[in-house]
């Protein structure tokens, strides 16, 4: 189906597929009549492969969630709503000017700062809105794309790309900046290094260009990761580079997956260990967990 063909189906990449996919078994006549179906015309046929590259987004980027979504329950949600919740609160804490100083000493990340101090705060930049942009415009994007993420890939993989992305554009502008003016328009002047670089634009940027590669959807892709593409050509600046970063990191780290899959997992399970230990993770138990524990200890 190329880009319409599903990852669960096992494509093996020569045409054939596991489970589900096509008969090895089919008559050539049956095949004969298959190869009939397709039109001929190259109207017909770019309707046609639009045709079955819609169904099979539809199938692996809405079908797919939802049905994790109805066998998980509202706990399939949880980063989501962290993520809804992060960035309305921390864009209500701002307002006020006390607020506003919390915000920038935990969350307030810039290019002048001490690397590490910067790694430590990325975290908590990702739920810090940037001033200059509508913080509620932002925010379906956002539910939707740590919602499809964490269905889709699980929590640990969604937290580690997330974070993924958005520390590659913030190191990455460090070394534009170490570059200086020039180099082609890959430097940028050493006032740069004073912008608040915070939000969680490149983190979503990253989860669905991140989705759309590994589930094969083009139009998904040419709707997020381009259309990222095209501002940050139409309108340069440094958020405008961050995301063409993210979307860079984020097809690098589609492209090897599964290969490094163990390695992967190893550093998603640590950041979602680490992020666990708030106890947010009790709030939205896995569907049936109460009624276990509640009825285990009953005497028959």
């Amino acid at each position: 189906m190329g880009w319409a063909v599903d990852e669960r189906r096992g494509d093996t990449g020569d045409g054939h597929a596991d489970g589900d996919g096509f008969d090895d078994d089919r008559s050539p006549s049956a095949a004969s009549d298959d190869a009939g179906v397709r039109p001929r015309g190259p109207l017909r046929r770019f309707a046609w492969f639009v045709g079955r590259t819609l169904y099979g987004e539809w199938y692996g980027i809405v079908v797919d969630p939802l049905r994790q979504l109805v066998r998980r329950g509202l706990s399939g949600l949880l980063l989501a709503f962290v993520a809804v919740f992060g960035v309305i609160f921390f864009h209500a804490l701002a307002q006020h000017p006390t607020g506003a100083v919390i915000v920038r000493l935990i969350g307030g990340v810039k290019a002048c700062l001490p690397l590490p101090l910067a790694l430590l705060r990325t975290p908590v930049s990702l739920y810090v809105p940037a001033l200059d942009l509508p913080v509620w415009a932002g925010i379906t994007q956002l539910f939707f794309a740590f919602a499809l993420a964490e269905l889709a890939l699980g929590r640990p993989r969604t937290l580690a790309i997330a974070y993924a992305t958005t520390l590659a554009g913030t190191l990455t502008v460090r070394v534009m900046i170490a570059l200086g003016p020039g180099w082609w328009g890959i430097g940028l002047p050493p006032e740069i290094g004073q912008v608040l670089d915070t939000g969680p634009s490149a983190a979503v940027v990253g989860l669905f260009t991140y989705l759309s590669v590994i589930r094969r959807a083009p139009i998904v892709f040419a709707l997020t990761g381009g259309s990222m593409v095209w501002e940050s050509i139409v309108k340069p600046n440094l958020a405008g580079r961050e995301h063409l970063i993210a979307v860079g990191a984020a097809i690098v780290l589609a492209v090897l997956h599964g290969r490094c899959r163990r390695l992967w997992d190893a550093l998603g399970a640590l950041l979602f260990s680490a992020w666990s230990r708030s106890g947010l993770e009790r709030l939205f138990p896995p569907r049936g967990e109460g009624r276990t524990r509640g009825t285990g200890n009953r005497p028959r």
